[in-house]
């Protein structure tokens, strides 16, 4: 009998059946010891120094996969990994901020939060008409107003964006004029920007006038700054009310956080903050649009004279 060839052991060549470390079973199992490059079916070679064999033939010696970290151990550097991005979104992209007044009524209501656009102010965009924006308190406006006092874990989680800030002083109205505007409002009267008056039923609060507890103007808004107004014009000290102070009532565009463009809490006042249409009619940049090309044209005009003269002697030569 053909025992040898499967238990190793000494005995008669059986001239019969196949020779040993031929192509018999053995073969088929990965080979014996006279097999080709006596390869065991875990890859290592027999009798090369891998820790001793078990009672089944494998190397228990060879090491297994390593065992994946424990959620515990990961869980700090997961943490840390998601405090890092809120600071880096709250800094250059939007940051969330709690509505403190009425002076926004009936567009913001009292404890709205709202979500600020800081990422276009570092390209370079300005504020524009019908904007709502964010800005710090340009000297003078919040004098006198309470400043809240959070604990410790509110500062925290204002400090990186996830609440929203509440020591700061911040104002948020909207945007009526822009740099090289000119804006005013009679009593009785509407906001007239650029000699177009404004039809503001979609956004001013109920019941309230333009600008009857206040009138104001004709005022140039200088470049570089704004002038705006809260919608609760009978509930909002804004740059009307501040005319006496440096920068005439009007806001430095560099102390606009940036634009609010979404009510996100709470959910069933979910909204956006679009700029009404009223801003947009026709012939209300002309003022800021005539000074360019008027220039552009003054220019233009004695290079347009001098060389029809040019052509106009040229041909009496000829």
């Amino acid at each position: 009998m053909a025992v040898g060839a499967r238990s190793g052991h000494e005995e008669p060549e059986d001239r019969s059946g196949p020779p040993v470390g031929g192509a018999g079973t053995e073969a088929s199992d990965g080979g014996g010891p006279d097999g080709p490059g006596g390869l065991h079916r875990d890859g290592g070679q027999q009798g090369s120094p891998g820790g001793p064999e078990g009672e089944d033939g494998r190397n228990t010696g060879s090491s297994g996969p390593k065992k994946p970290r424990s959620f515990w151990k990961e869980l700090p550097l997961l943490i840390g990994i998601a405090l890092v991005l809120a600071l880096l979104i709250k800094t250059f992209l939007v940051q969330a901020f709690s509505i403190p007044s009425d002076s926004m009524q009936d567009t913001l209501q009292r404890g709205d939060r709202v979500l600020v656009d800081k990422l276009t102010p570092w390209f370079g965009s300005e504020p524009d008409r019908g904007d709502v924006v964010v800005f710090h308190d340009p000297g003078g406006w919040l004098e006198g107003e309470p400043t809240p006092d959070p604990n410790v874990a509110q500062k925290f989680l204002s400090f990186i964006g996830l609440m929203p800030s509440a020591e700061e002083k911040d104002l948020i109205k909207r945007v009526i004029a822009v740099g090289g505007d000119t804006v005013s409002c009679k009593k009785g009267g509407p906001v007239v920007v650029n000699g177009k008056a404004l039809s503001e039923k979609s956004f001013i609060y109920p019941g309230n006038t333009p600008c009857d507890d206040q009138p104001f103007g004709p005022i140039h808004v200088p470049k570089g700054r704004i002038w705006v107004m809260g919608d609760h014009r009978q509930d909002s000290l804004d740059s009307r009310y501040h005319q006496q102070l440096a920068g005439g009532g009007t806001v430095s565009t560099k102390e606009v956080v940036g634009r609010a463009f979404v009510v996100a809490w709470p959910v069933n006042r979910w909204s956006w903050l679009g700029v009404p249409s009223t801003f947009d009619q026709k012939g209300i940049n002309a003022a800021g649009d005539l000074g360019p090309a008027a220039l552009g044209l003054a220019g233009a005009l004695p290079l347009v004279i001098r060389r029809r003269r040019k052509l106009t002697r040229d041909g009496t030569a000829g």
